[in-house]
């Protein structure tokens, strides 16, 4: 690489760091610049996916506060995440490049329009809770680790806007704040990056510049992303998604 192209990539690294903690969608920084660079899509998403990882973690780390109470429902929507990225991980290499192309705009939009629909939602499903007298299920139930793993196994096999689809799924099936669940989204980031890593380290082909460069902008992004991101009310919160999932949208259909 050359100076400039050092520089785009941990400047993107940063980036994606920062917009991955606060709401997600990183990749779309990170992923053209690395093919910019001259990098082939799929050594290009391993690189992206083993590079992320110190920002999960680092991000994470910011909103520790926010995880506080939250160690049964991470553990079991963990093991989701990881089944999820591993097979996500192993369809990137099985798969042709254009194989989820066609269904990512969609799933996007659809967790964008669940994102807006979630005060509404969540009110809707309380009032039939109180009416049946069921209780909240604080790890959401069945439905949610079910829909958490099927989009782990969007994770593992782009990443893009993943944590977007986290966020909806969580919003519309626990009743919690959009800050504590976002904590969460973090930590299955973290794992669901961390497996389909170890798996490409294996198996894939890497750039370790790239991969480098990455990790040490992601790692400091995530720190500025846990600061920005945990100052923002539930609203603006919101409308930072669906500002960020509408943009990802955009670029998924012009690749």
């Amino acid at each position: 690489m050359s100076i400039w192209e050092i520089l785009a990539v941990f400047a993107a690294g940063v980036g994606a760091g920062t917009i991955n903690t606060i709401v997600g969608s990183g990749t779309l920084i990170t992923f053209p610049v690395l093919l910019a660079t001259g990098l082939p899509p799929v050594t290009a998403t391993v690189s992206n996916a083993l590079g992320l990882i110190p920002g999960s973690i680092s991000g994470a780390i910011g909103y520790r506060k926010e995880l506080a109470g939250q160690r049964h429902r991470i553990l079991k929507l963990s093991v989701g995440a990881a089944v999820g990225g591993l097979t996500g991980a192993t369809l990137l290499l099985a798969l042709p490049s254009t194989a989820f192309e066609t269904i990512v705009p969609v799933l996007v939009a659809l967790a964008l329009v669940l994102v807006i629909l979630q005060p509404r939602i969540s009110k809707a499903v309380q009032r039939r809770r109180e009416h049946t007298g069921t209780p909240a299920r604080p790890d959401g139930g069945p439905l949610l680790f079910t829909g958490l793993t099927l989009a782990s196994v969007y994770g593992g096999y782009f990443t893009a806007a993943q944590g977007i689809i986290y966020l909806s799924l969580m919003g519309m099936l626990v009743d919690d704040t959009l800050q504590r669940l976002n904590a969460v989204k973090n930590v299955l980031a973290a794992v669901v990056n961390s497996i389909a890593a170890l798996f490409f380290l294996f198996v894939a082909d890497f750039d370790w510049t790239a991969v480098v460069l990455i990790a040490v902008g992601s790692a400091i992004g995530g720190q500025i992303g846990a600061k920005v991101g945990r100052r923002l009310s539930p609203a603006l919160l919101r409308a930072l998604i669906v500002v960020v999932g509408s943009a990802a949208i955009v670029q998924l259909l012009l690749r």
